[in-house]
């Protein structure tokens, strides 16, 4: 069994490239570094280093040990942020980490609520688009991660991760008011092939190629950002059309833009992702249990 004491060693010296370097990093003396190597060394049955004149270099299974070294410590570290979410949960600290227009509009009816009927239960929110969110949830570094998704589009989850659906958004296309299509109920996409675009965050921006794809033409995307008041601006300015979801209007709307349903309908979907293990905890069941209430009073939207 190699103990990770050993390991971090072993890891600070292959990537601070001596052992003087690696025991000034780790507040060690450069004897007390020497002594874990040997004592890695005799864990794995093999040496680790060869001396290379003055330098010190790593055998074939040194070279192994240090290809997994990262990933172990990495898990290492997820696991013990994963162990004290836990405690947190347990004391009723719930930390939640959403996307901008969630955190604009589904948090607060939800947080509203929680503190009415739950005033036990603390909240802390954090801001990230997906898939970071997600990535803080596996990392231990949140709770409860709010993402969304779009049909064809689907990232792969580990098993110990549920999904709790919230809400299906419709996506609209923004208009600058006065445009010819905004009379209109609802606009076909492929009526703005030769339209310019304005696009959004990495993952919108990816399902809008996808659809402008099923509809026969490549959108001209002129300019690029994650910013939903830049975007609307942008279109009032009449730099380009936007894609935006529902979710985004119903909280900021740019008084000379208006939002009309695409057709054919597309529909993200909002969801809440949650550790297994947490599920059946008092503070995190509580707290989806407000997020589902208020995304379900926005289903339409």
């Amino acid at each position: 069994m190699l103990d990770s004491r050993h390991i971090r060693t072993f890891h600070e010296v292959v990537s601070s490239g001596s052992f003087t370097a690696a025991a000034r990093a780790l507040g060690y003396t450069q004897p007390a570094v020497t002594q874990q190597i040997r004592a890695l060394e005799r864990e794995a049955g093999v040496p680790l280093f060869t001396r290379d004149g003055r330098r010190m270099k790593l055998t074939e299974a040194g070279q192994t040990l240090a290809r997994h070294a990262e990933v172990i410590l990495g898990n290492l570290g997820a696991a013990a942020q994963q162990l004290q979410a836990l405690a947190r949960l347990r004391a009723g600290r719930v930390r939640v980490c959403a996307f901008p227009s969630a955190n604009a509009t589904l948090i607060p009816e939800a947080m509203a609520r929680l503190i009415a009927e739950h005033p036990d239960v603390r909240v802390e929110l954090q801001e990230a688009e997906p898939p970071e969110s997600v990535n803080r949830l596996l990392a231990g570094e949140c709770d409860i991660a709010l993402s969304f998704s779009y049909p064809g589009i689907r990232t792969e989850l580990p098993p110990d991760v549920v999904e709790v659906p919230l809400m299906e958004d419709l996506l609209t296309v923004l208009l600058p008011v006065g445009h010819p299509l905004a009379r209109r109920h609802a606009v076909r996409l492929a009526e703005l092939a030769q339209a310019r675009w304005v696009a959004g965050c990495p993952r919108c921006r990816a399902n809008f190629l996808h659809i402008c794809a099923d509809q026969g033409f490549e959108p001209d995307i002129v300019f690029t950002t994650d910013d939903n008041l830049a975007l609307q601006s942008l279109v009032a300015a009449g730099v380009g059309l936007a894609v935006a979801p529902s979710l985004v209007l119903s909280f900021l709307c740019h008084r000379k833009v208006t939002g009309r349903a695409l057709e054919p309908h597309v529909r993200r979907q909002v969801s809440a992702f949650v550790l297994r293990g947490h599920l059946p905890l008092p503070a995190t069941a509580v707290v989806l249990a407000e997020l589902q209430r208020a995304g379900a009073s926005r289903v339409g939207c």
